[in-house]
């Protein structure tokens, strides 16, 4: 346990971890650091966690003993007897103790689902007061559902962690001001071709090699759907789980109802549903339903599925050279959820808007189309301005790859490198 321990916690020799990419979401969790509530960090798996528990311990280390502070990666196999006893984990923690001969003030829990039992393990140790500060991470939102929430209700603040924003690939290239977008507009294009071809998880987006690229995404989308969905659930129907995940992935954007998803993979409704359930805990899709202000409409009418990072459809379905138009509505929908707009519908009746967005008491219409030409603009116009008189919605966007147009006070041609700008304002 020594070995490992040292492994993991390499800040106690004083050095900073090398080669991270900042991420936003630091900043805010910095500002957190005197509030006693657990920090908990949600997402999917190789979505950029643990980095951010390296920049958060580089930060720290400016100020406090590297000693006191540490860090347990769950997920590595040499705690697999820790999995099923979370009670080791105080033998963990004096273990630390010992090789620092100091009591650790920050602790660091990644992947904290592997424990069984683990929330009652974090209770007991927040409640001691002993720690200034507990983070954990996760990659699965049943993390804070039912027993979970209850046992910890009042003791944690919950953030999500995205593969990187375009925001993020833009800072890291040095491209932060609106000036710098002019100025580097070619090179701001290639950034966004990339992204729509390969995402953005880290690692992916560190490497160079196109077939590397492709390997990395197989292996996230395999292990999501092995680990974290089918091992996670104890599923025995194998194979409609994974049927039933790749039909999703390689029609995203595409309307459904569940009888039509079961009929395809000769299926039934509450399969299906149970299916989409666990797929979306683990962070690979996000489902969105057709708005209406009648809930019942919601629950009952149509749906659509997004995918948590492009890379991961391209690699799986090879959309790439089939749809493009489809990649682009996914990344302009991920863009979304990654600035913190949790409230996204879409809107189909005789004509289709792609995102009805809420914010707060803000709603405003989306729509999303690669490049508008003579014979969508009357479709994509009808669609949006439908959406906006039915709900009277003062704003309306359609958002483009490059292409830019004021078509009224209220309407808005919009290339997607401008979005910052005009509506993810900081």
């Amino acid at each position: 346990m020594e070995k490992i321990l040292l492994l993991q916690n390499r800040h106690w020799e004083k050095e900073r971890y090398p080669g991270l990419i900042q991420r936003d979401i630091v900043t805010t969790l910095i500002k957190r650091l005197s509030m006693k509530e657990v920090q908990v960090l949600l997402g999917v798996r190789r979505g950029g966690k643990s980095s951010v528990f390296r920049l958060l311990i580089n930060h720290l280390i400016e100020d406090v003993d590297p000693l006191q502070i540490l860090y347990i990666n769950l997920d590595d196999p040499f705690f697999s007897d820790v999995w099923n006893d979370p009670k080791l984990l105080y033998a963990v923690i004096e273990t630390a103790e010992r090789l620092t001969d100091s009591q650790p003030a920050y602790l660091f829990f990644d992947e904290i689902q592997n424990v069984r039992g683990w929330e009652r393990f974090i209770k007991s140790i927040y409640d001691t007061g002993q720690f200034k500060k507990i983070f954990i991470t996760g990659s699965n939102s049943s993390l804070l559902k039912g027993t979970y929430a209850r046992l910890l209700s009042g003791r944690y603040i919950a953030d999500y962690v995205f593969p990187f924003s375009f925001r993020e690939i833009l800072d890291y290239n040095g491209i932060v001001t609106y000036k710098d977008l002019l100025a580097n507009s070619p090179k701001v294009l290639r950034l966004l071709d990339d992204m729509l071809r390969y995402g953005s998880f880290p690692e992916v987006w560190k490497t160079g090699d196109p077939a590397l690229k492709r390997d990395l995404l197989v292996n996230y989308y395999e292990t999501i759907i092995l680990k974290d969905c089918i091992a996670n659930n104890a599923i025995r129907d194998v194979r409609t789980f994974k049927e039933l995940a790749f039909y999703m992935v390689s029609n995203i954007g595409g309307m459904y109802s569940y009888n039509s998803l079961a009929r395809s993979i000769n299926s039934n409704e509450n399969t299906v549903k149970g299916f989409i359930n666990i797929i979306e805990d683990s962070f690979l899709f996000t489902e969105i339903k057709n708005f209406s202000y009648k809930l019942k409409m919601q629950a009952t009418g149509k749906k659509k599925c997004y995918c948590v990072d492009n890379g991961l459809i391209n690699a799986v379905s090879f959309m790439f050279s089939e749809n493009r138009g489809r990649l682009f509505e996914n990344l302009v929908f991920t863009e979304f959820l990654k600035n913190g707009y949790k409230d996204i519908y879409f809107f189909h009746n005789k004509k289709e808007c792609d995102f009805i967005i809420k914010k707060e008491r803000q709603m405003m219409a989306v729509q999303v189309v690669y490049e508008i030409n003579s014979q969508n603009r009357k479709r994509e116009l009808d669609g949006l301005s439908s959406a906006m008189e039915r709900f009277n919605i003062p704003r309306g966007y359609i958002i483009t790859f490059n292409q830019e147009e004021k078509i009224s006070k209220d309407i808005t041609i919009m290339p997607f490198w401008k979005i910052y700008k005009e509506i993810l304002k900081r």
